[in-house]
Order: C-alpha cells, then structure tokens, then sequence
C-alpha cells in the first residue's frame, strides 16, 4: 500500500510539473507572438466595426444579417477607396511638403530655443527620444512618434476583420469550446458584454475623430497654414489615441507654424487647445450615450504599459484593449468570483 502511494504521489508531482512547463512554454510561445496576437485583437475591432455597421443596414433596410454585413463591408471599404481615389493625390502632395518643411522648422525651433539659452536642453531631449535605449518614459515616446509604419500589418489586419466578421458565431463557437462546459454560458456572456461595451466606445470615439478631425483642419486652413488637411487628418486619426494622440497632432503643427513666427505658433497653439477643450466639454457630453465609462488613470497606464510592452501596435490599441479587459475583469472575477456587484460599462446603453 506503500509503495502503491509513492507511485501515486510521484505521479501527480509529475503531472504537476508537465501543467507548470506547460504552462510556461505557453506563455513564452504568447509572448513571442505578441504582435501576432495584437494584429488578431485588432482585426476583432475591424470585424466589430463591419458587424455594428451591419446591424444598423439591417434595421434600417429589413434584410438578413448576412446581406447588411455584407454591405457594410462593401459600403466602408468602398468609401475608404473612393475617398483615397479623390483625395490620394493631394494629401500625398501635401505629405511631401509637411516632409521638407519639417525639418526646416524644427532647425529653426532649435535656433529660437538656443537664442533663450535653451538649445542644450532642447537637444538633450531630442537625443532621448531618438535614443534606442533609456528610461520607460523615452523609449515610449520613441515607440509613439514611430506611428504610421506597418500598411502590410493593417491589410492584413482588415483582411482577417472581413474573415470575422462575415462568420463571427463559427469563430465564437469554436473558441468557446476550449473552455470547461460548465463556464461557457458564462464566457459566451461576457464575450457579449465586451463586444457591446466595445461597439460603444468605438462609435462615440469615431464622432470625436470625425469632428476633431474637421475643425483642426478648417482652422488651420483659416490661419494660412500649409498642409492644413494633412493635419487635420492627423489629428481625427491621433484622437483615437487617448492622452497622447492629440498632443502628437500638435507637435507638427507647431513646429511648422514657429518657422513662420511665434505669433502663428501662438495662433495654432490656441486653434488646437480650443479644439481639444470644445471636446471635452461640448462634444462628449453629447456623445455622451455612445461613452464607456472607464477611469482615465486606468487607461492613462494602461496605454503607456501596452506602449512600453508592445510598442506602436499596443498604442493604438490600448484603449480598445483596454475597453474590453475592463469588462472582462469586472465580469469575470469582481462579479463571479468575489460576488461584489458592480456596473458594467455600456450595459445600459444601446
């Protein structure tokens, strides 16, 4: 009897040891792949996108699901190639002379710094962000001012968002299937709170773009400075980025309009910080039914670890990551493992 009980006890020592470097193994083939998984979330937020457009064509016309996803793929892809169709050429234009004036500005930013005794700092800071090493801090902001690389990664990216979310219930089923029988009902509801909290944030976060977007580019238009559209374009795109996108878009801005003089610098500065302020305090409240509650020193460092840890893809989708792990911790551990209720964002909203 033993004997029978050691070979028991060595048995599940040994099982024990297989799960751990299981486990382990998993976890470094994760990491690994982290940029993979990264584009794979990405083209969950593409097919979130299509399905939530498609929910509304069905509505709206009173044809299958199928028919209106199929439609709204059509309709978004369509508009984003027509749209590149008639205005490609000149945002490429203006591309190419935000690329030669850059430079130029920033030398003469230097040289009004280095007259006010601050071209040493100026440059020491400069040195830092390019730098491939340093603090967390610096090598986030390197991570950050290299956004705009990757058109392979986002084809892809769409591509596999088209896959998802023409077959979005195949997927679901099969990946509910990894989890015990007894915890899918339960996975299959939280997946479904996460996809609403997540189709929330996205379409008021799309209203800000649009109207950021907009107004920067209206104004600076106002103001005579060159490649207006192109920084209104930057700044709709940047406002997906919370904290730090809207003050990447006013970097360029900035130094282009010092190369003209500081009264226009003062000009767009203010352009841009009024810009900012009619969102936070007009725009939200309006789009205030579309708002997911999260709270902003949550996603502040949430968007500089995934920044640190992921570099330029883990920026851009921070917040969205961020979104639906704020869902899933409150729905999977506050409420069913320590039974403390507690709202989950967007799940009285539509």
């Amino acid at each position: 009897m033993a004997r029978k009980a050691d070979e028991s006890g060595d048995r599940q020592f040994v099982r024990r040891v297989l799960i751990v470097l299981g486990l382990g193994a998993l976890f470094i083939l994760a990491w690994q792949l982290r940029t993979l998984l990264l584009m794979f979330f990405g083209a969950i937020v593409v097919a979130t996108v299509f399905r939530a457009f498609g929910d509304r064509l069905e509505k709206a016309i009173g044809c299958r699901n199928g028919i209106a996803v199929a439609l709204s793929i059509t309709t978004i892809l369509g508009l984003a190639v027509g749209l590149i169709a008639l205005f490609g050429s000149h945002v490429a234009e203006q591309v190419e002379i935000l690329r030669r004036t850059l430079p130029v500005a920033w030398h003469a930013f230097e040289a009004r710094m280095g007259d006010l005794g601050l071209g040493d700092q100026i440059k020491h800071i400069a040195q830092s962000i390019r730098a491939p090493g340093g603090s967390s801090l610096s090598a986030f902001a390197g991570t950050v001012l290299s956004i705009g690389s990757g058109i392979a990664d986002v084809i892809v990216v769409i591509v596999a968002g088209v896959f998802l979310a023409t077959q979005p219930r195949f997927y679901l089923t099969g990946a509910v299937k990894l989890i015990p029988p007894a915890k899918r009902s339960l996975a299959l509801e939280a997946v479904s709170e996460s996809e609403n909290a997540l189709r929330l944030w996205l379409r008021g976060q799309l209203i800000a773009m649009v109207v950021v977007g907009l107004l920067t580019g209206l104004g600076l238009w106002a103001l005579g400075m060159p490649s207006a559209f192109v920084l209104g374009l930057m700044a709709g795109v940047l406002e997906f980025i919370p904290f730090i996108g809207p003050i990447l878009s006013t970097i360029p801005a900035i130094l282009l309009a010092l190369a003209v003089g500081p009264d226009q610098a003062l000009w767009v500065l203010l352009l841009y910080f009024a810009v900012q302020q009619f969102e936070g305090y007009i725009l939200t409240p309006l789009v205030q039914q579309y708002a997911v509650d999260l709270p902003g020193v949550i996603l502040l460092f949430a968007l500089i670890a995934f920044g640190i840890l992921f570099g330029t893809l883990g920026v851009i989708l921070a917040a969205p990551l961020t979104v639906v792990a704020y869902v899933l911790v409150k729905r999977l551990y506050v409420i069913e493992v320590l039974h403390t209720p507690t709202p989950i964002p967007g799940e009285t909203k539509g």
